[in-house]
């Protein structure tokens, strides 16, 4: 089957609305002008379709294409750029395509340090996991975009996409847990890279509500910080 007639096949996106891992896919696929069937998972219900299309992880996104299942974002995200190529996701140039490729693998490893501060309780274990979140930001902050608008360029790419969490998610765990962490003096590329993200079309109309997100938080702390019974 030749790339053209594979990329005509039928896609489907199974995901949770709270998911920045499944807002990925759909921002990509939207990106290219794909159209896609979107399936709502309840996470902590999980269907048996989701067992198995993911029997392995059992996680959402999970991604459809011609009948054939691929999971884990970053891999859909590959998938998605090689076979609808309009509108790239990564540089053309070999060392900025690498250079893309270790940002979006360091955020992924990075993702519970930079989060850490959100399941603890106030108190010294807090503010020890805020400092450990901002030592990561710093580094992205020190190598985030200067001159231009994103980190892949003057155009929106994948590694923006697998920081998107920072515009919309950690806002909302910030606000859930009455911690700033990334404050607008100390790391103002970032906010900078967050407007210019934000205001990108696909971007500002495919979001997660920030009150529904917030009070989805904020019942997701409680369960976490909730002091042990005996």
């Amino acid at each position: 089957m030749s790339r053209k007639e594979r990329s005509m096949e039928e896609v489907k996106v199974i995901g949770f609305w709270t998911s920045p891992y499944v807002y990925r896919v759909t921002w990509a696929l939207k990106l290219k002008g794909v159209e896609y069937e979107y399936q709502e998972e309840d996470i902590w219900n999980k269907s048996d379709l989701l067992l198995q299309y993911n029997p392995v992880h059992k996680k959402v996104p999970v991604f459809v294409h011609g009948g054939k299942t691929i999971v884990e974002s970053g891999i859909i995200l590959e998938y998605i750029d090689e076979t609808w190529p309009q509108n790239p996701l990564v540089p053309t140039d070999p060392h900025a395509r690498a250079m893309a490729r270790f940002w979006i693998k360091f955020v992924g490893d990075k993702m519970r340090n930079f989060q850490g501060f959100f399941f603890k309780r106030a108190g010294e274990e807090q503010i020890k996991a805020v400092k450990e979140a901002q030592e990561y930001l710093k580094i992205l902050e020190d190598h985030g975009p200067e001159e231009k608008k994103f980190f892949d360029g003057d155009n929106i790419g994948m590694t923006d996409l697998s920081m998107g969490w920072l515009a919309f998610w950690l806002e909302a765990m910030e606000e859930a847990s009455g911690v700033q962490v990334l404050e607008a003096n100390s790391f103002p590329r970032l906010h900078a890279w967050i407007r210019n993200f934000k205001q990108v079309p696909v971007i500002k109309e495919n979001h997660p509500d920030h009150t529904r997100l917030v009070a989805y938080f904020k019942r997701l702390r409680e369960m976490f910080t909730k002091p042990a019974t005996t």
